[in-house]
């Protein structure tokens, strides 16, 4: 059967099923979906046909339903796997559909069996679906699903662990409402550190996941400050690039390419790249995939090389990499791809230039956007234009063969060409390589080639319309901007050019160019409008009339947009078929007295007023056409308006109940908003009652250290008083020996005086109670130099117990609670050593005052043996008692 029967059956099929889902019409539908899927039409849905939008239509509110019985589940998904083959369909079966949240509801539904295979199915068609799209959580089973995946990320089973982080990977890239969902979640904690115990795993797919999800949720915050740091980063980027070179498979090398170029977007880290010693190696090994005939492999590389490129320190590395590969650094190749690695990356770069266009991979494209910005950079100021003369010498044939051949898909031609034009115009900002490309380009060529962007401006091809005439506009600008650069060096080329620029149709895509958004475009346009301004035949009057409806077309389309006009119902194909043959007949009419009447005035512009109309005028009809063809389709599409009115009611009726459990969960949302709103304000309350304990604990610990150095000046005092007290024991032990030189001296004037014994007995039993007391003196001194050395035991002491308690200050500062007890107790020992240093001060001030007492009752002493010797007849007049 061919496919469309195939289509209808499987139609009928549905609705036998939707009727009575018994087994055998579920066996049915099996079967018609496996013919389907047979058929291995995997661009079903990008055709844009009616009969297969509604099959899948059907098909995703079956799998949805809760009543659908798992094995037709199972089979609808294999068949919707093969279908999201391309952007184009996955964007029809994420947006048209709502298939994102349909299989989320499915997962949700048997999360309490996870370990089904129809669970690991939808995770793995969602993971397809949700790679390279953003995701918007607007359905609660989106929640419901990333919950799920977190609980079953932490699992210990590989086979479901595998396809949520996958599928987690893909929902936090670029998704801040995922992300801030996750990052409020309780359990986020331990899922990061589940996260960084899977960076250890032995399987390079789980740890490239592992990095994705991590890089997506942590990289701007404390925890990806830390895992990407400069100490960390060398190693994540030799993994990295480890896994690109010698992956498991594409799907992992895809992952790893997105981890580093979202690592590349953030400026430290792209900076730590610069610096990497091994990035040389590591891009010779990269450019060494460019080899492999995979095209999703190669895309993904060029993929990164463009992202490299964005970073500046990057780009001359780059150019080494590809320019002089001999001379880059070589890593030690490994497993199969050493024989890979070998060839050069020159010739493996231009191979990709001439794969196709369209699909999902658009290698051709991606190598010429690389090349543009390589060379540009090899042959800039900075650069060495000889490193890329012979790869230029290589790359002009093969450039030239695209502008040459003819492509049978004009909107990939023109967008292949304008990306040639880049690069050639990159060429010829350098001498070498202009001339060069001067011996390669002809005029011939460049006029053949305007002729064929000409022709698809204007509409001459059956599948232009707006946006082919935008893409060959852009071609033949890039084209005209070649020639004006290659004209002094071309033979006939500056002829060619102005003969191009007095074309009439060339007012189109310069109008377009003018009234363009794009300041490369406006540019562009303005350098070839001045170059044309000064010829004769430039069709000015034409390009002013294109311009004015381009701006006026612009207008309109605001002013829709604004106002949101609702479109009418389509009138019948014969009325409006009618009233645009007419309209164009009365046009013509109108042209035609206009022209009789300006033909009088013998106006120099009739004949461009006249090729403007009429171009005009086979614009109207070809459009008329289209519209009869497009009313045509309409009246073919309301054969089914009945039926889709039908599924619309119930579709807005289960909408009307989403909408009113959404308002339920929009209430419980504000409420746990609420609660929550209400603990975070008790947890900045308590931040700032720690915050000023931390404050109070401080200004304590500043008064700890005034009590401290006030201590240090008391003990200096303390030394000094101790230097003074062994400077008057000193002296005490000097009056001790004068004493005793007086004492024998005493004992001669006793021989001398015995015939005034007599006279002075009562002297000398005062000099012998004055000797007893002077001996009582001697105790008392010895009693306090007692006193004074336990006196510095206990300093001593004091003096160790405050090291000891710095000691216990430093490890008190490590724990807060026990240090108030502390504090005291060093309070309290401070103060004991105080007391103790203000008795000693008052015991040495008594002691002073003692002294000074014996000094005086000395000086008595003195007083009357002077007395005494003086009534003995003065034989020894020299005696010094004094002190």
């Amino acid at each position: 059967m061919d496919g469309t029967t195939c289509l209808k059956a499987l139609l009928l099929a549905m609705q036998q099923y939707e009727a009575g889902r018994t087994a055998h019409c579920a066996a049915q539908l099996v079967k018609q979906v496996e013919e389907v899927s047979a058929l291995k039409c995997e661009l079903l849905l990008s055709s844009g046909q009616p009969l297969p939008n509604e099959c899948v239509r059907g098909l995703a509110e079956l799998t949805g339903s809760a009543t659908t019985c798992p094995t037709v589940a199972a089979a609808i998904l294999s068949l919707l796997a093969q279908l999201a083959c391309d952007d184009d369909s996955k964007k029809i079966l994420d947006c048209n559909l709502d298939l994102v949240g349909i299989l989320a509801s499915l997962v949700y539904r048997y999360s309490a069996t996870p370990a089904d295979p129809l669970v690991l199915q939808s995770l793995q068609l969602l993971q397809k679906l949700t790679y390279n799209t953003r995701v918007f959580p607007s359905s609660s089973h989106v929640y419901k699903l990333i919950d799920f995946l977190m609980v079953n990320i932490q699992s210990h089973s590989d086979d479901i662990m595998l396809p949520c982080l996958g599928l987690m990977a893909n929902l936090c890239r670029n998704n801040y409402a995922v992300q801030s969902h996750i990052k409020s979640l309780d359990n986020v904690k331990s899922f990061y550190r589940t996260l960084i115990h899977f960076l250890a795993h032995n399987s390079l797919t789980v740890v490239v996941f592992t990095l994705s999800v991590l890089a997506s949720l942590t990289l701007n915050e404390k925890v990806g400050e830390k895992l990407f740091d400069a100490k960390n980063i060398h190693q994540t980027f030799q993994l990295v690039f480890n896994i690109i070179v010698n992956g498991d498979g594409t799907l992992t090398r895809k992952y790893a390419v997105d981890l580093l170029v979202d690592l590349l977007q953030n400026p430290k880290i792209a900076d730590y790249l610069t610096r990497y010693q091994h990035f040389s190696a590591c891009v010779s090994q990269v450019l060494g995939l460019l080899q492999l005939k995979d095209a999703d492999s190669a895309a993904k590389v060029l993929e990164l090389l463009l992202a490299m490129c964005a970073v500046s320190g990057l780009r001359p590395q780059l150019c080494r990499a590809l320019f002089k590969p001999a001379a880059a650094p070589k890593l030690r190749a490994i497993g199969r791809r050493q024989a890979e690695h070998k060839a050069e990356p020159g010739p493996a770069l231009a191979q990709w230039l001439g794969s196709p266009v369209g699909g999902a991979e658009a290698c051709s494209l991606k190598a010429l956007r690389l090349l543009d910005q390589l060379l540009e950079e090899a042959l800039g100021a900075d650069g060495d234009p000889d490193d890329a003369r012979s790869f230029v010498e290589m790359l002009l044939p093969v450039l030239l063969d695209f502008v040459k051949g003819a492509d049978n898909n004009l909107r990939q031609h023109c967008e292949r060409v304008t990306h040639v034009n880049d690069v050639l115009l990159v060429m010829c900002g350098e001498a070498t390589t202009r001339a060069l490309l001067s011996h390669h380009v002809s005029a011939q060529l460049c006029l053949s080639q305007v002729e064929t962007l000409l022709a698809g401006c204007h509409g001459d091809s059956p599948a232009a319309d707006d946006a082919l005439s935008q893409v060959c506009a852009e071609a033949l600008l890039g084209t005209l901007e070649l020639m004006s650069k290659l004209r002094q060096q071309v033979k006939d080329m500056e002829t060619s050019f102005y003969r191009a620029l007095q074309d009439r149709r060339i007012a189109t895509p310069l109008a377009l160019a003018l009234t363009s958004h794009h300041r490369k475009r406006v540019r562009t346009g303005l350098a070839l409008l001045l170059e044309a301004t000064p010829l004769p035949d430039f069709p000015s009057l034409v390009l002013a009339e294109s311009m004015a409806a381009n701006n006026a077309y612009r207008q309109k389309e605001a002013e829709l947009s604004v106002k949101r006009v609702a479109v009418r119902d389509v009138p019948p194909p014969g009325s409006n078929a009618s009233a645009s043959s007419s309209g164009v007949h009365s046009l013509a009419e109108k042209l035609h007295n206009d022209l009789e009447l300006q033909e009088r005035a013998e106006d120099a512009h009739v004949s461009d007023i006249i090729d403007m109309y009429e171009q005009k005028i086979a614009a109207l009809a070809s459009k008329e056409s289209r519209l009869q063809d497009v009313l045509e389709a309409k009246a073919v599409a309301l054969s089914q308006a009945d039926r889709l009115i039908a599924q619309c009611h119930f579709q807005q009726a289960r909408a009307e109940a989403e909408a009113r459990k959404l308002a339920g969960l929009l209430k419980e949302a504000e409420r746990r908003r609420e609660e929550l709103r209400a603990e975070l304000g008790a947890q900045l309350e308590e931040a700032r009652r720690s915050e000023a304990d931390t404050e109070e604990l401080l200004r304590h610990n500043a008064r700890l250290q005034l009590d401290s150095e006030e201590h240090q000046a008391l003990k200096a005092a303390y030394n000094s008083l101790l230097d003074r007290f062994n400077e008057s024991e000193r002296l005490l032990k000097e009056l001790q020996t004068a004493h005793a030189d007086l004492s024998k001296q005493y004992e001669t004037l006793k021989k001398n005086q015995q015939t005034l014994q007599t006279q002075h007995d009562k002297t000398v039993s005062l000099l012998r109670e004055k000797e007893k007391e002077i001996t009582s003196l001697r105790s008392d001194v010895r009693l306090k130099d007692q006193d004074a050395a336990a006196l510095r035991g206990e300093l001593r002491a004091a003096a160790d117990e405050r090291r000891e308690q710095e000691r216990q200050k430093r490890e008190l500062e490590d724990a807060l609670d026990a240090l108030k007890k502390e504090l005291n107790k060093t309070e309290q020992a401070r103060k004991d050593a105080s007391i103790k240093v203000s008795s000693l001060e008052l015991q040495k001030s008594q002691l002073e005052a003692k002294l000074k007492q014996r000094e005086d009752q000395l000086g008595k002493h003195s007083a009357m043996i002077a007395m005494i010797h003086s009534l003995s007849g003065g034989k020894q007049n020299e005696v010094n008692l004094s002190l």
